[in-house]
């Protein structure tokens, strides 16, 4: 199936571009949602956040690994046209980063969300304090599936509906190209 390399390029831009994504859980038909500062990698696509082992997305992670979210991108300021905001859903698991992959997802994790260097010698946790008895974790979700807003549509009539980007070997290798994070492999 040939992929629209609009599809590809509104997908990078969005990943390279938001700041947070929105993830929902869910534990005992109990819904939550929680906004994350996050760095995604290709090849598969999956999303690194960190938090708190108390946080309730934390608890419910633990409990059901299954998420969904969304991101999106204004490209202006409030009063902005419809057409120039886009978004994204997906699906996935989430799991915390085990100390085998930690020393891996450390680094590009925290450049990703602290380009400033100063910024990020203040709010870095050092790997110690993302591991054992410390209260703090990074987690991985692995994205299965990912939708795009279907703006072509929306101009046209005005119903809200999404559009698939299949998440296959080709499509994943394509997005590699835009990922500003390459140093981490699955």
């Amino acid at each position: 199936m040939a992929i629209d390399e609009s599809l590809l390029e509104r997908t990078a831009h969005l990943l390279n571009r938001a700041r947070y994504l929105n993830l929902a859980t869910a534990r005992d038909g109990a819904p939550w949602v929680a906004t994350l500062e996050y760095a995604w990698f290709a090849g598969p696509l999956r999303f690194v956040f960190g938090s708190s082992t108390g946080a309730r997305h934390s608890g419910d992670i633990r409990a059901d690994p299954r998420v969904s979210g969304s991101l999106f991108v204004p490209e202006g300021a409030a009063g902005v046209a419809v057409a120039s905001v886009d978004g994204a859903q997906f699906t996935g698991r989430c799991a915390e980063i085990g100390p085998e992959q930690l020393e891996a997802y450390h680094a590009p994790f925290y450049e990703t969300v602290f380009p400033d260097a100063g910024q990020r010698a203040r709010w870095q946790l050092p790997p110690e304090r993302l591991r054992g008895a410390a209260p703090h974790r990074l987690y991985r979700v692995d994205v299965e599936r990912w939708w795009l807003i279907d703006t072509r549509h929306w101009e046209e009539d005005r119903i809200d509906r999404r559009i698939e980007l299949p998440l296959d070997t080709g499509t994943q290798a394509r997005l590699s190209a835009h990922a500003r994070v390459h140093a981490v492999s699955s």
